[in-house]
């Protein structure tokens, strides 16, 4: 076909040194449209076939699978039923922050809702002193800042990140919609708020009620609960606490808290190293600090 197309060229005239340039064009011309297409064929290849990072993969997860995943005890996005929380889900914007990263500013006249994905955070306030009291711990599937987002007030209190961590940013427009599109959402944030409230309650009844020891031994056991995980010989605590952060939720100074964790190292019911601690007897640590087996 193409020497009849030359044949026909050269019969109504074209010069022969023109035929060869158009010639040459056109096999330039097939040889780059094989080479790009070889090139897409081997990238959707390596797409296909490739493992994503797990930032990639976390980041182009869609709110209809995250609905799925079993989410901790207690968390905001566990106490909702898979179609509520895909539609929770769909209303943030997702991003991705490294370890220290302060996503909800203390004092700050913001209204916005965090809801973690994943990774750990810690809630701190500032004391009179300056010093930093560490409140709580929230992890994947917990929302943050609904109060300021309700009622219109500052923060009472900074979230920082404690490792890399994935949220959503949702507006307070949209989750007050959202919770009057779900009723059952709204009664179950009450829920939450109330049991936070307990929570709180608790720590200014522990403070008053018990000696430093069993303070700290109420403490870490609940956090053996909440973020423990089991190994051979203990249950190691994944929360990079340190001395100061661990004195602030007991409500303790930072040197009797060096005491206990000393006390306790000798009768062989912790190891600490540096801000990690392994409980290797939670039965006894639980007796110690008076707790009940559902409690700790």
């Amino acid at each position: 076909m193409r020497i009849g197309l030359m044949e026909l060229l050269l019969a109504v005239g074209w010069p022969p040194g023109v035929l060869l340039a158009w010639v040459i064009v056109q096999l330039a011309v097939a040889a780059a449209l094989r080479l790009r297409a070889s090139r897409y064929a081997q990238g959707r290849l390596r797409f296909d076939g490739c493992r994503w990072p797990r930032r990639m993969r976390a980041l182009m997860r869609r709110p209809a699978e995250l609905s799925d995943v079993t989410w901790p005890y207690g968390t905001f996005l566990q106490r909702l039923g898979p179609p509520v929380r895909a539609a929770l889900l769909e209303l943030g914007v997702r991003r991705r922050v490294p370890p220290g990263q302060i996503v909800i500013h203390e004092g700050v006249r913001e209204s916005h809702l965090v809801l973690l994905e994943e990774g750990l955070t810690k809630v701190t306030a500032t004391l009179p002193d300056g010093r930093a009291a560490l409140l709580a711990l929230r992890v994947g599937g917990d929302l943050v800042g609904e109060m300021s987002a309700l009622n219109d007030r500052p923060r009472s209190a900074s979230v920082t990140t404690c490792g890399p961590a994935t949220y959503r940013v949702i507006q307070p427009d949209r989750f007050k919609m959202f919770l009057k599109e779900h009723p059952d959402a709204a009664l179950e944030l009450a829920a939450m708020v109330s049991d936070r409230l307990r929570w709180s309650n608790r720590r200014r009844i522990d403070f008053t009620s018990y000696p430093v020891k069993i303070r700290v031994a109420r403490v870490v056991a609940e956090l053996c609960r909440t973020h423990g995980r089991q190994v051979r010989d203990g249950v190691v605590i994944d929360v990079r606490l340190t001395q100061p952060e661990l004195a602030s939720i007991c409500g303790a100074a930072e040197t009797s808290i060096q005491k206990v964790l000393r006390e306790l190292r000798t009768e062989g019911l912790v190891d600490t190293d540096y801000r990690r601690i392994t409980v290797r007897d939670l039965p006894r640590l639980r007796r110690m600090g008076e707790l009940a087996a559902e409690e700790g």
